[in-house]
């Protein structure tokens, strides 16, 4: 019988109201990726302008000790995925993303780095909603439209990391 690993951290948003990109949660992406993962291979598939995107995500990773490369400027999506470390996907539109991962392949090549090999996963926002059964329960708009809903089911549920508070002069954007 084989046994299924997962090492997964599921963070709700890229930025917290008054502070930058992932600095709410930077020491806990630094726990869990540790001393062993050198290079984490980033997904901006969610965004559309990808290159603005990784210079940020870079910038970041870089910041706490690790090196990032972009899939979207790998001349082989799926070899990518296969020699990563570690996989961070972004937030943003949750349709786009799921469709562009389709799109590449990389759906089942993603499950078995991160089931049957362990290798680290962080997900944000739209990176959480794939990291799923399925993305039913997106707040996104469907600007475009993926084969399937099902995502990656790397956990047995859904999570929706954003959601509307009663309050509207609540600051927390999704983070109690």
């Amino acid at each position: 019988m084989m046994t299924l690993k997962r090492h997964l951290l599921l963070i709700s948003n890229s930025t917290l109201h008054g502070g930058g990109y992932l600095e709410h949660c930077q020491e806990q992406i630094q726990k869990f990726l540790g001393e062993q993962v050198k290079r984490v291979l980033f997904v901006p598939y969610a965004l559309h302008d990808r290159d603005d995107y990784a210079r940020t995500a870079r910038k970041k990773f870089e910041s706490l000790g690790y090196g990032l490369d972009s899939i979207h400027e790998a001349a082989d999506p799926v070899e990518a995925v296969q020699k990563s470390e570690a996989i961070f996907i972004g937030g943003g539109n949750t349709f786009r993303l799921l469709k562009t991962l389709y799109d590449n392949g990389l759906i089942p090549v993603i499950r078995k780095r991160i089931f049957e090999d362990g290798i680290p996963y962080i997900g944000s926002s739209a990176g959480t909603n794939v990291a799923t059964i399925s993305i039913n329960t997106t707040n996104d708009m469907p600007i475009v439209y993926p084969p399937s809903l099902q995502a990656l089911g790397l956990v047995p549920f859904n999570i929706n990391p954003h959601y509307l508070d009663s309050d509207a002069n609540s600051k927390h954007m999704g983070v109690i």
